[in-house]
């Protein structure tokens, strides 16, 4: 495996299949085929994670009119969105703090993301932008629920979510869920982990085989909501192609599956649903020691 991704990292794009321009320089639209999953473990007694799949299409609502037609008129799926929230912060703190991230974002797309449709290249930058703002929201409103309930102090939420529009992917992750790319046999992971451990292996002072064991793996450093305010949102866009596969998880997945083991079941299952099932199987049979959940998107 291969991680982090960046666009240079990426093999030149492939475009009689969809890479980044046609040949007449328009973008190529790839037909997504996705599913999602969550489970609570075997360990736990309520689950903490939410995710969310969503496409985006353009809606003409008509009010009035002389001719005999539907009320509302709706064009093909523009662009989709994948979203994974793992909560933090005990009881039912965490369940209210993934559920919460999820709905400010929901809104985000309404409100903001369906004027993008037809994003423009120079947009991009943009668009990162405002992902980060909408962490931002989601982490000022947690932040803002816990202090005025006393029962909900310090909840908090990983969020990691992806934006597909043509074949542009856009990505903004916070904590320790991850977002992993399948292209041409080899999977990339596209997100840091923003916890104690990872910070320790990135400056040098353990190794990975370390990480994997070490007692503080599972302190986040980073976190939407929590008991401080403000968050860092990192942020990445890619280009797409065909036959590439999204993988949005939480750390239920990966504490209990290698990520050589997460490969070969995404190119075992081409089917989004049974990739799904069959890596919350494997977390669960390793033991599912928490919430794992899974989100699966294929590229074509």
């Amino acid at each position: 495996m291969k991680q982090p991704l960046t666009e240079s990292d990426l093999p030149a794009a492939d475009q009689t299949l969809g890479g980044v321009c046609s040949p007449s320089g328009r973008r190529r639209l790839l037909r997504v085929r996705s599913h999602g999953l969550t489970h609570p473990g075997r360990k736990r007694t309520h689950n903490e994670d939410q995710f969310l799949i969503a496409a985006l299409t353009k809606a003409l609502q008509v009010q009035q009119t002389s001719l005999p037609q539907d009320d509302v008129h709706y064009s093909g799926p523009q662009g989709h969105l994948f979203l994974v929230a793992d909560g933090v912060g005990g009881n039912a703190a965490g369940e209210k703090a993934s559920a919460l991230a999820v709905n400010v974002i929901e809104n985000f797309v309404v409100d903001t993301l369906n004027w993008c449709l037809q994003l423009r290249s120079n947009a991009a930058d943009a668009l990162l932008a405002e992902f980060q703002q909408a962490l931002e929201q989601a982490d000022h409103q947690l932040f803002h629920e816990s202090r005025r309930r006393p029962e909900l102090h310090g909840m908090g939420t990983t969020l990691t979510l992806a934006y597909n529009l043509g074949d542009e992917l856009f990505v903004a992750h916070v904590g320790d869920s991850r977002c992993y790319l399948l292209r041409r046999g080899l999977l990339y992971r596209l997100t840091h982990d923003h916890t104690l451990v990872a910070e320790m292996v990135r400056r040098g002072l353990i190794d990975a085989q370390e990480a994997a064991h070490h007692g503080y793996r599972h302190v986040i450093t980073n976190v939407v909501g929590g008991s401080d305010p403000g968050v860092r949102v990192e942020v990445h866009k890619l280009p797409l192609e065909s036959g590439d596969v999204l993988l949005l998880c939480s750390d239920g997945l990966t504490e209990m599956v290698p990520d050589q083991e997460i490969l070969a079941v995404l190119q075992d299952k081409p089917d989004p649903a049974l990739a799904c099932e069959r890596l919350v199987a494997r977390a669960n049979e390793e033991g599912g020691k928490d919430n794992v959940t899974v989100v699966v998107a294929r590229f074509e």
